[in-house]
């Protein structure tokens, strides 16, 4: 014999407050990723939620990658999420690298590839790996460069992307010696090449930094003598 329905009035319904919130920052998320196997990457998003960790999600929608029928494995979008992960330790193990990766919903061989093409062991340099990715992406050495410059970049979205010497130095470098065509002294030259406007660059961008800061302090002047006009008044 069934058992009976039973009803709940609201009032025995409890409802934890935050669970909205929760899930429309979800639903967000999954749109803007788009992840290839939903119920993978909703486990790795909520592991990482439930430890304070950095998520599984893109910045932004990729149009190119979303309207794509087949699987495309690493894109741009899914490197940077990669990269804000993993970087902050500078080498992170196989592991962790391989869990990442899984969360992403990202093809296996893909990885195992990258993997055997740096020489990687246990312990992974992530600029190394995360230079690999970007010449997955780009095919060229240049290709793969702007790449980089473009993820790593907190210029704003079509602006110069433009990142740290050193960090353009040491992905060229690593990019260049590993292809083996690339001569050592061709490296150096170039990078000397590029110094003069990077000297440049620096003091443009110091300039600007400046003339912001004076924009802020005004700012907060102004706001500060308008606060003390209406109090009088």
């Amino acid at each position: 014999m069934p058992l009976p329905d039973t009803f709940y009035c609201a009032q025995q319904i409890n409802i934890p407050p935050e669970l909205p919130d929760i899930l429309k920052d979800f639903t967000k998320a999954a749109i803007r990723t788009q992840p290839k196997d939903l119920l993978q990457w909703s486990a790795a998003y909520f592991s990482a939620l439930s430890k304070g960790e950095c998520l599984p999600v893109k910045d932004r929608l990729e149009l190119n990658v979303a309207t794509q029928k087949t699987d495309t494995g690493l894109t741009p979008g899914l490197l940077k999420i990669l990269y804000k992960q993993l970087s902050p330790k500078k080498t992170c193990s196989k592991e962790e690298l391989q869990a990442k990766w899984k969360g992403l919903c990202l093809p296996v061989a893909q990885l195992e590839t990258l993997l055997s093409l740096g020489s990687f062991g246990s312990d992974i340099d992530w600029m190394e790996f995360f230079a690999l990715g970007c010449s997955a992406l780009g095919g060229t050495l240049i290709s793969s460069l702007k790449f980089a410059c473009e993820i790593l970049t907190e210029d704003e979205t079509g602006g110069a992307a433009r990142i740290p010497f050193d960090t353009f130095v040491r992905l060229y470098t690593y990019l260049a010696q590993l292809d083996g065509d690339v001569p050592q002294e061709r490296i150096d030259n170039f990078l000397s090449s590029l110094q003069p406007q990077v000297d440049v660059t620096n003091v443009a961008g110091q300039c600007e930094e400046k003339k912001r800061q004076e924009k802020r302090e005004w700012t907060q002047r102004l706001h500060s003598t308008v606060t003390l006009l209406c109090k009088r008044f």
